[in-house]
């Protein structure tokens, strides 16, 4: 049982204005070209009247870990507009809790020091479902996104490169315009085409790799990123030939930019051998740093790309890479691991009768009634076990011992004594009005990563974890047996 970050629970408040759903004349109007000619006028007249005056949504917080069979959210109101959000809802959690959990993976994988970036957006479903992706990897734990609109509207930290097709735009250093960088510090500018040349002819020297070797295309396109990016310069390596062409012209190029007082920021791999190759990398940086007296350019950061996908972190961390930033696309924004959540919204209590939804499969049951759920706490501080009850019952408490029937498990109850017990749901929304501020988006990363790191290493393991239970109380697991018992 895997654990999921849920997200965009409570993005659902969009669809009230002042606790008026929003439906409006041209919608009734498409509604009757499309609904049975024989449909009576007042059901239309009603739908002008709908609100939401009488829905309450509770949920966990967004970002909160969650289990199989613990609901998400719980809405309460008329039965007609409750049924009316049931796919809305579930479209705005569904995903969103989907990319989330999978970024979380990633960031467990890549542990908490390597920088992650989402890069997915060309692969993504779509333009909603690529600001969808940024987004919530961004909660799941990723540091950048390439997206430049998510972070325009999100404020996402947005990280990029310099691109294949910029570079083979370039034949010869004749074509860089203008040519010129003043020093940082101030001063007569200075021809950085002709200082990276001067320096190219020492870096292959020190690597013993003929200079001519080195494409003078590869060269102008990096001068000239240089040029317009002084502060920013990031090498795209393998255009070309890694270790005879892209690395000696970006060392080149980050020489005479650090003789003008700049910083090189890093560089970027996206073919081939990726831990070989990081490993190659890092040996010729340490050499050029050492050999040419600049102490930073050995720890360069080294970033890469190209498909991405959790066997790769396994790899890189196996290998022992000379890795620092990952960025993570298709495999990120599409979760080819698991395409769709598959969360439900059902139906669990009406006029006051709890509801049972019978199934041969017994994890596609329905747990009846209103519940309040709650998160066991053992003595380390980690959670152990999450407890539905009827929303009628006392809460448990810390310290108390509590017999409980885990959900899958058969036979007598199990008794447990919590060391703290926390209430996961709250009530975002009642009355028509937002009951609860909203937190931001870096409040619900930062606990998302939080709520993670509160898991046990073995239920927090992703080979083969170990089965988090939930389980329901005396009182609900008797409500369960007589609801089965009736239906039968």
């Amino acid at each position: 049982m895997c654990p999921v970050v849920m997200c965009r629970c409570l993005r659902v408040v969009s669809l009230a204005c002042g606790g008026i759903l929003c439906v409006v004349v041209p919608d009734i109007a498409y509604l009757r070209s499309v609904l049975p000619s024989t449909t009576e006028d007042a059901f239309f007249d009603y739908l002008c009247t709908v609100d939401a005056s009488e829905v309450t949504v509770s949920s966990v917080p967004e970002g909160s870990v969650v289990f199989s069979r613990v609901p998400l959210l719980q809405v309460k109101g008329p039965l007609l507009v409750v049924q009316l959000l049931e796919t809305t809802l579930l479209c705005l959690v569904n995903y969103a809790s989907l990319v989330a959990t999978n970024a979380a993976r990633f960031r467990l994988l890549a542990g908490p020091e390597m920088k992650l970036m989402e890069i997915g957006l060309r692969r993504a479903q779509g333009p909603d479902g690529g600001l969808s992706a940024s987004k919530y990897s961004y909660i799941g734990g990723f540091d950048y996104t390439s997206n430049v609109l998510a972070g325009k509207l999100y404020g996402i930290p947005v990280r990029g490169t310099i691109a294949h097709s910029f570079i083979m735009s370039f034949t010869s250093l004749e074509e860089v315009q203008p040519r010129v960088l003043p020093p940082l510090a101030g001063g007569e500018p200075v021809d950085l085409a002709a200082l990276a040349e001067s320096w190219l002819q020492r870096v292959c020297e020190l690597l013993q790799s003929p200079p001519e070797k080195a494409n003078r295309g590869e060269l102008a396109a990096f001068v000239s990123y240089a040029i317009t990016f002084p502060h920013n310069f990031q090498g795209l390596l393998d255009t070309y030939c890694v270790m005879r062409s892209g690395l000696p012209n970006f060392c080149a190029v980050a020489l005479a930019l650090h003789q003008l007082g700049y910083r090189a920021i890093g560089v970027r791999l996206d073919s081939g051998d990726l831990v070989q190759q990081s490993k190659e990398i890092r040996r010729v940086l340490r050499a050029c740093g050492t050999t040419f007296q600049v102490p930073w350019f050995g720890s360069i950061p080294i970033a890469v790309s190209n498909d991405i996908s959790e066997q790769s972190l396994e790899s890189f961390i196996r290998e022992g890479s000379e890795i620092d930033v990952i960025g993570v696309g298709t495999n990120l924004v599409t979760c080819p691991l698991q395409p769709s959540l598959g969360c439900v919204y059902k139906l669990v209590e009406v006029n006051g009768s709890p509801c049972l939804k019978l199934t041969e499969e017994e994890e596609k049951m329905t747990i009846p009634g209103i519940k309040a759920v709650y998160r066991l706490y053992d003595a380390a501080g980690h959670p152990f076990m999450d407890l539905m009850a009827l929303e009628d019952e006392p809460a448990p408490n810390a310290g108390q011992e509590l017999a409980v029937h885990v959900l899958g498990r058969r036979g007598e109850a199990t008794e447990v004594r919590p060391a703290a017990v926390e209430p996961l749901h709250r009530t975002y929304f009642r009355d028509g009005q937002v009951c609860e501020v909203l937190p931001s988006l870096p409040e619900v990363r930062s606990h998302a990563q939080a709520s993670l790191s509160r898991l046990s290493p073995a239920h927090r393991r992703l080979r083969e974890p170990q089965p988090y239970p939930v389980a329901v109380t005396e009182k609900l697991h008797l409500l369960l047996a007589e609801l089965r018992q009736a239906r039968q």
